[in-house]
Order: structure tokens, then C-alpha cells, then sequence
């Protein structure tokens, strides 16, 4: 059974205009992510990368909250065994998104803390609502990120800013998302799905191998030195040379007229 014909407990799903849109559905529990949430959202999140129909990707949550970390009910009781297991959902989730074929697109109303800061870190492009809330407060209740936190978050800010907000487990704000570099842009909160509409409709126009070969280029620079990394750019730029879509590309700008990309 395809994502798209199936219901799900923890998540909204949706495809429209060559665009997927998931949708955390937890809202009495600010979307605290659980187990159910994880398996949810990761056969959703594969879904759309393995859908030729998808072309980009919104993530979000609702009004009140993108989402405001684990589950501490469901999680509180875990001995070692069972918590690696938790993170290994939780990884294989965040891996699926960062690593999607498709970009991606967090839109950010409300809270983002926890493991819901880290799963927007794992988003490409990151839309802030002007009341969001963010923070990795896992420090105050003797744990730290384990998704991924202190890995992502000094790869978009700075260690310094990482350890400071990591260590004390200080909540802040959309503009302080924005001036450290979490963020993209902040927009009052009724904008946020809108415009991160808008951004994805835009990705969905653009030659979808370049863009998945583009973004792996810049996911590697943050992980191979200079040299390597200029390597594996140098062989996919040059792989797009055997596509359809690079042909279309050049031909519509040298005879001056839209392209017409079809992913191949």
C-alpha cells in the first residue's frame, strides 16, 4: 500500500503541485515525538523521496508547536539498550530527510525544542515563525541531543554558539535562530506555511537531478575535507551531463525561452 493511500495516527500527509507536505500530528502533546511519530514520518518521508511526482518537501507542525521533543513519558522508563534502539528510529528519520533526494523545507510555528530543533537541523531550508520557540534543554533533565544536535547544530552556527545553547539549555528565539544561522528567514507566524509554500514551488521549477546531486555536494562539504569534496562535486556536475534535463537547460537559455525539466 502506497504512504499516500494509508492513515496515519502521528502525521498529515499530503501531495499537491509536486509538492509533499507531512504534517506532525501529535497536538494535544505538542507533537512530542514517540516511536509511533518516528516510523510514521520516516515511511512518509521515504515515500516522497521514492514519489517522481514529489519535487520538494514541506515539514511542519501546527499553530502551536513544530514539535517540543521526545515524548519524556514514553522514554522516561528506557534502560541503555532500549534508548539506542529509541535513537536509532530517530536517526534513521532524520537521516531520511537530510539525506531526501527532494529538498526540504522545515515551516516552524511555535516550539522547536529538543529532538523538534533537531529535526528542523536536518532540514535544508528553515522558515521561522516570529513567535517561535527554540531551545535543546535536554541538559536540565541529565541527558544532551541525541539526535543529532551537537553534530548539526555547529555545522550552521558555530561551536562556541553550539556549546553555549547546549550546555545551558536556554531557550531562544526567531530572531536569535536567525542571527546564529538556524535559520533562514523569520515571518510573522500566519506567514509561515505560505511562504515556505512559495520556496518549495519555486525548488519544484528547478531540474530535480541537479538539485538532489547539488544538495548531496553540499552535505558532503560538511563532512570531506576540500579536496574530496571538490572530487565528488567534480563527478556529479559532470554526471548531469548525461541528462535530459541538462540538454533542456541549455538549449532554453541559449534560445532565450523557459526550460521544461522532467527529472530525467
Amino acid at each position: 500500500m502506497s504512504y499516500r493511500d494509508k492513515q496515519y495516527e502521528t502525521c498529515l500527509v499530503s501531495v499537491e503541485n509536486n509538492i509533499g507536505t507531512i504534517q506532525l500530528n501529535r497536538p494535544k502533546a505538542f507533537n512530542a515525538v514517540n516511536i509511533k511519530l518516528l516510523d510514521e514520518s520516516y515511511e512518509i518521508i521515504s515515500g516522497f523521496n521514492d514519489d517522481p511526482e514529489v519535487r520538494a518537501i514541506i515539514m511542519r507542525g501546527n499553530e502551536n508547536a513544530f514539535a517540543a521533543g521526545a515524548d519524556l513519558k514514553a522514554v522516561n522508563n528506557f534502560n541503555a539498550f532500549e534508548a539506542r534502539n529509541f535513537l536509532d528510529k530517530v536517526h534513521r528519520t532524520l537521516f531520511a530527510l537530510e539525506d531526501n533526494h527532494k529538498p526540504t523545507v522545515a515551516a516552524v510555528n511555535g516550539l522547536a525544542l529538543g529532538g523538534g530543533l533537531e529535526m528542523v537541523l536536518a532540514a535544508d531550508i528553515r522558515v521561522l515563525a516570529d513567535n517561535a520557540t527554540l531551545g535543546l534543554p535536554e541538559i536540565n533533565i541529565g541527558i544532551f541531543p541525541g539526535a543529532g544536535g551537537t553534530q548539526r547544530f555547529p555545522r550552521s552556527a558555530s561551536i562556541c554558539v553550539a556549546k553555549q545553547y547546549i550546555f545551558t539549555g536556554d531557550f531562544f528565539d526567531a530572531e536569535t535562530a536567525y542571527r546564529i544561522g538556524l535559520a533562514n528567514m523569520v515571518v510573522p507566524a500566519a506567514e509561515v506555511v505560505e511562504t515556505a509554500t512559495k520556496i518549495a514551488r519555486k525548488l519544484t521549477k528547478k531540474p530535480p537531478l541537479a538539485l538532489r546531486e547539488a544538495k548531496a555536494c553540499v552535505n558532503n562539504s560538511m563532512n570531506l575535507d576540500i579536496k574530496a569534496g571538490c572530487r565528488a562535486e567534480q563527478i556529479a556536475w559532470s554526471m548531469l551531463f548525461s541528462s535530459e534535463d541538462q540538454k533542456e537547460g541549455m538549449a532554453a537559455f541559449l534560445e532565450n525561452r523557459k526550460a521544461d525539466f522532467k527529472g530525467r
